[in-house]
């Protein structure tokens, strides 16, 4: 009998080790995100994401904020995404943004990895066009890590940021986003713009168009290819539960909370009417879809996921 249960019960054995419940892997996938428009070629990279007090941050009642939240099946401190995106025409490559890098915690600074990690690498890189100088944007721009680059903004935030009394302000942080645009200009590759309605020419089928109000000189982008466009909005809104159905909410992080408002309300309704692509910085990964309008407010609209870019 036991030499007939014998090898039964090492079968058992041997099945319940090969079966057993293995480690829990954590982590994601590659943070990058490819999107075709006409000729160009856009892809998002994610900078990894940031917990904020959202409820403490945005200018409304806290309860209120909590209660939308909550509705959303979402918590507080709100995991933020912190998304850059790159623009290939087929003759340049275009950086928006450039993430922390070291000057967050470690949840961030993930920009360059996915960069490489999506086929590209830092000296592809023509141009870097910063949305505004806040430090989740400007971290990465590192003259010695893209060496091709020149850097690009509105001379509004470059005036306003640099000047020494804002830089001492920032403390360790100010003078580390001082030291990274000084780099560019002691290369000969620091080419602030000054933002006009028109628009100014970065690489033909990219502009830079100001949004002024979340900083002085805080500017949005937009890239055209045939009938298709994609408009970049920095920090134009940061909550998408809260200020997509209420763009009058605006947030602590505002130089100007009087012109932020209504230069959010202003590209609310020109990309529900114009039916283009956003993309955003705080909007969770990858950061790009549409806007339909739904009465006050507006619905988010994300980009249909494709295996096929």
């Amino acid at each position: 009998m036991l030499k007939r249960l014998l090898p039964a019960a090492l079968a058992l054995a041997v099945s319940a080790t090969a079966f057993a419940a293995g480690p829990q892997l954590k982590g994601q996938a590659p943070g990058w995100y490819r999107l075709q428009l006409g000729d160009f070629e856009i892809t998002a990279l994610s900078d990894g994401s940031l917990d904020l007090p959202v409820d403490k941050l945005l200018q409304q009642p806290a309860a209120k904020t909590l209660k939308t939240l909550h509705d959303a099946h979402l918590d507080v401190p709100l995991e933020t995404s912190v998304n850059a995106f790159l623009v290939n025409t087929g003759s340049k490559v275009v950086l928006v943004d450039t993430g922390t890098a070291g000057l967050f915690g470690p949840t961030a600074g993930r920009v360059l990895a996915n960069l490489k990690a999506s086929g590209y690498t830092p000296e592809q890189v023509d141009e870097i066009v910063i949305t505004h100088m806040h430090g989740d944007h400007i971290g990465g721009a590192s003259a010695t890590v893209f060496p091709n680059a020149t850097l690009r903004l509105d001379k509004r935030d470059s005036d306003f940021w640099l000047s020494a009394e804002q830089v001492a302000k920032g403390g360790d942080g100010g003078k580390a986003i001082a030291a990274l645009v000084k780099g560019f200009a002691d290369a000969g590759r620091f080419k602030p713009f000054e933002g006009t309605a028109a628009g100014v020419d970065i690489v033909p089928g990219v502009k830079a168009f100001p949004a002024y109000g979340h900083t002085p000189g805080h500017s949005n982008y937009i890239a055209q290819s045939k009938d298709q466009k994609i408009m970049f909005w920095g920090d134009l809104m940061h909550v998408a539960a809260v200020q997509f159905p209420e763009p009058a909410v605006t947030i602590q992080f505002d130089s100007d909370p009087k012109a932020a408002a209504p230069a959010r309300e202003k590209a609310y309704a020109a990309a529900a009417q114009g039916g283009y692509y956003v993309a955003v910085a705080h909007v969770s990964f990858p950061g790009i879809g549409k806007l339909r309008a739904d009465g006050k407010g507006y619905d988010w609209l994300p980009v249909n996921y494709s295996a096929n870019r």
